[in-house]
């Protein structure tokens, strides 16, 4: 695989946002990578393993609060598809042109990337406050299925540059 600084003219591709993604959703991305000769970047500030592929890509960033995601958004392209549950890295790349999905499948969009901002600040207040907001719902074969569905309309539409 090329160096992800490098220009592409095989189109657009996909950065993962892989320090939370769940190993599920990676081992939908890396059949994916294969199967549409498309490739996947996995960003975090830890080493991850990857599968034998030309299209798999690990990239490590040093450690540190948004370094990952700071590394996404100055890599991302119009059309990229980034996966993220990071609402504020979501808003990032949708400000550049790229597609911003999370893990379940649900696509981020302008419309309602202010409404998901003000949630995540009300929630992140509440937990400031010692209020114990719980955790997110565990993830399901639903959503382990709304996701490659996501993934699989994306594949559909995408076009080489």
């Amino acid at each position: 695989m090329t160096d992800p600084q490098t220009p592409r003219a095989d189109g657009p591709q996909v950065w993962v946002d892989a320090d939370a993604c769940p190993g599920v959703i990676k081992d939908i991305l890396f059949r994916a990578a294969e199967r549409a000769h498309v490739h996947v970047t996995l960003v975090a500030n830890q080493w991850l393993r990857t599968p034998p592929s030309l299209y798999v890509r690990a990239l490590q960033v040093s450690g540190g609060f948004d370094v990952a995601d700071s590394e996404i958004v100055a890599r991302v392209q119009p059309g990229d598809l980034v996966v993220t549950q990071d609402i504020p890295l979501a808003a990032r790349v949708l400000e550049r042109g790229g597609i911003a999905v999370n893990p379940r499948g649900e696509r981020y969009t302008a419309d309602t990337m202010a409404e998901r901002l003000s949630m995540r600040n009300f929630m992140e207040e509440l937990r400031g406050a010692g209020v114990q907001t719980g955790g997110p719902p565990t993830f399901h074969a639903r959503d382990r299925q709304a996701f490659a569905n996501q993934l699989d309309r994306w594949l559909a539409q995408r076009t080489p540059r």
